[in-house]
């Protein structure tokens, strides 16, 4: 499954903030766009262990891609 990355620089933290919508808006950072791209992959990761290991359904998707 894809899951939607919003990605956008935080002037305040001096970082680029990653949302997560599927999951609740979870949020994670990184100090350049590669960073925080490499960070949202990681904390996908987890959620999708996490979920599994709860028994908890995967949300669907938010976006549909070919």
């Amino acid at each position: 499954m894809r899951y939607s990355m919003l990605i956008n620089y935080s002037k305040d933290d001096e970082a680029f903030v990653v949302t997560l919508p599927e999951f609740g808006d979870r949020k994670t950072h990184g100090d350049t766009y590669e960073e925080a791209v490499k960070s949202a992959e990681a904390v996908l990761e987890l959620l999708v262990e996490a979920y599994s290991a709860e028994g908890k359904e995967l949300p669907q998707p938010y976006y549909a891609f070919a």
